[in-house]
């Protein structure tokens, strides 16, 4: 399949935008939440976090060129904006808070993100067909392989001396235990506290 011209480009801005809005900002946001006390925003973002983490198992899974990797990193994009608005208490302690820097900031910040995610993951809906494929294919496939160059360039950045095997090992051991703790929260959580993120 040959690859438009435009795309390279297009998979490494996305990466970098991702970079910024979903490690950078949240961070800058809950070191800000935690010296202003601010709870209900701290809540939140340690929500947001246990969710995205699967962004980073995303990253070990490409590194390794496993193909469950894109249906991870599709999954995420879905879960992040769920994992922010889902919550009916928070959402209302959030809206009853007196106007501030960090209320308005963290707001900014969850309607870019939830907005980016969702978008993300309209457009890379095509490119799940990269995880029916072989990984021999997969890393054959030009356009599909667009989408491996960046885990592997932060594979060569920060674990230069590590098997790639290893690393993506190391993701599918992550996603088995971020499935087992989804699959706990779906299944006996969720029933018992509903859209409330404190069970109240």
């Amino acid at each position: 399949m040959s690859t438009p011209s435009w795309l390279p480009a297009l998979v490494w801005t996305d990466y970098r935008v991702a970079l910024i809005f979903t490690v950078l900002a949240p961070l800058a946001l809950l070191i800000w939440a935690i010296t202003q006390k601010a709870e209900t925003i701290q809540r939140i973002l340690m929500i947001y976090w246990r969710v995205a983490s699967l962004l980073a198992i995303t990253v070990y899974l490409l590194i390794g060129a496993l193909p469950i990797g894109f249906v991870a990193g599709w999954l995420a994009r879905v879960l992040i904006p769920i994992s922010l608005w889902y919550w009916v208490d928070l959402n209302e302690e959030i809206a009853e808070q007196s106007p501030s820097r960090l209320k308005l900031a963290f707001t900014g910040w969850r309607w870019a993100v939830s907005i980016y995610c969702l978008l993300g993951a309209l457009a890379q809906i095509p490119i799940l067909r990269c995880a029916f494929l072989q990984q021999s294919a997969l890393v054959q496939d030009s356009v599909c392989r667009l989408w491996l160059e960046p885990p592997w360039a932060f594979k060569a950045s920060l674990h230069a001396n590590t098997y790639p095997w290893f690393l993506g090992f190391v993701g599918i051991a992550g996603l088995s235990i971020y499935v087992l703790y989804l699959a706990y929260f779906v299944l006996i959580r969720l029933g018992k506290q509903g859209r409330s993120a404190t069970g109240q």
